[in-house]
């Protein structure tokens, strides 16, 4: 029997890999006569490299990049197994968790530490780069990106603008002359669930503005700045970014991608599917597996296994979804592909708990799972 197993990590205890290793070895325990098929998954957020490497066979690269209060780290980037396309996090150089929370200042926060990533991937010679966006520190439209990039944002007096957001009402002029040329040749694709536009009461600096350390007035000039930037990309390079749907995603770095890179924006679950070749990998299965924490209602709306589960009801594959929590409204999932659901905690357990006996509560229920399919093939 062949079982697809297609699950996203179970935050800080297991990864989407490691979720795959513990669940096959309680699989074959019960039931020996099983082969699975491991397709580590993500949703384009927090551990999708890490995914996305494991399910190519691919390989991670570390490389020293500025964070967001410009002090030099120790980042990391991902080339999968087809040696043509990197994959990166922009909070691996310019998240929210990289600076303690009363250091956090949208104003002078930068994401020149993500353009520093794009390049260590330039360097290894890729035709394709997948960015994920989320969890940023950031607010400056992309700006720090670009001046990494080799791109220029000057004031009245021709010079370069500082770090953050609260220095965008000093450009006046944007020169691309000196951008890496090897941009030219290279796919960006970014990962990106965010609907909000770059400006207004549902862009950027409203909606995720306060995470960030901005107040209400902090806000406000965050906001106005913005407005400014895109103005001027919208004379100087001709596009208006503004308004396009995903654009204030990261601090407004989804609309700085798109104006300086070219960039497309992509649900982040649809990209995973893709580049993880995960419809080849299940048209031929019995059975497919997918998980993550917690399932609940809220899981249809672009998680992992609500992806998993639709691209196999296109197939007519039974799926199992696992999770630590099981929430509410689980019903509605029973419609979009899932067979049944599960926890995989065999008694009651703290949260520290659950998260320490996560890869032996996954053993203990991949062997139930495969005694019921025991008893299913008699």
């Amino acid at each position: 029997m062949k079982i697809v197993l297609a699950p996203d990590s179970f935050k800080e205890s297991m990864t989407a890999k490691e979720v795959c290793i513990a669940l096959e070895k309680g699989l074959k325990k019960g039931n020996p006569n099983i082969d699975c098929i491991f397709v580590p998954m993500a949703d384009g957020g927090e551990g999708t490299t890490q995914s996305l490497v494991d399910a190519t066979n691919g390989k991670f690269y570390e490389v020293y990049v500025t964070n967001p209060l410009g002090e030099k780290i120790k980042s990391s980037f991902g080339i999968l197994g087809d040696s043509n396309t990197a994959i990166l996090e922009m909070a691996s150089a310019s998240g929210l968790e990289l600076i303690p929370r009363e250091k956090r200042n949208p104003l002078i926060t930068t994401t020149y530490g993500t353009g520093e990533l794009i390049k260590g991937a330039l360097d290894k010679g890729v035709s394709t780069i997948l960015i994920g966006i989320g969890g940023s520190a950031t607010n400056d439209g992309g700006a720090g990106m670009i001046q990494a990039l080799g791109g220029k944002l000057l004031d009245n007096n021709g010079k370069e603008i500082g770090f953050g957001g609260g220095e965008l009402s000093k450009i006046e002029k944007i020169d691309l002359s000196g951008i890496d040329k090897r941009l030219k040749n290279v796919k960006i694709i970014v990962a990106c669930d965010v609907q909000n536009p770059l400006t207004g009461p549902n862009g950027a600096s409203h909606i995720f503005g306060k995470q960030k350390g901005a107040n209400e007035n902090e806000r406000i000039l965050l906001d106005n700045n913005l407005k400014h930037f895109s103005q001027i990309i919208k004379r100087d390079l001709g596009k208006d970014i503004e308004n396009i749907s995903g654009a204030g995603a990261a601090g407004g770095l989804g609309g700085g991608l798109i104006a300086f890179l070219n960039s497309k924006l992509r649900k982040g679950i649809d990209i995973v599917i893709e580049y993880s070749k995960l419809e080849e990998k299940l048209k031929d299965a019995d059975l497919v597996i997918t998980g993550e924490g917690c399932i609940d209602g809220q899981t249809r709306f672009g998680k992992t296994p609500y992806g998993v589960a639709k691209l196999s009801q296109k197939y007519n594959i039974p799926v199992i979804g696992i999770a630590g929590s099981v929430g509410k409204d689980i019903d509605i999932l029973y419609k979009c592909g899932f067979t049944s659901i599960f926890s995989i905690l065999p008694r009651v357990e703290t949260l520290d708990e659950a998260i320490k006996n996560g890869k032996a509560n996954m053993e203990y229920i991949g062997e139930n799972i495969g005694r019921l399919i025991s008893i299913y093939k008699k």
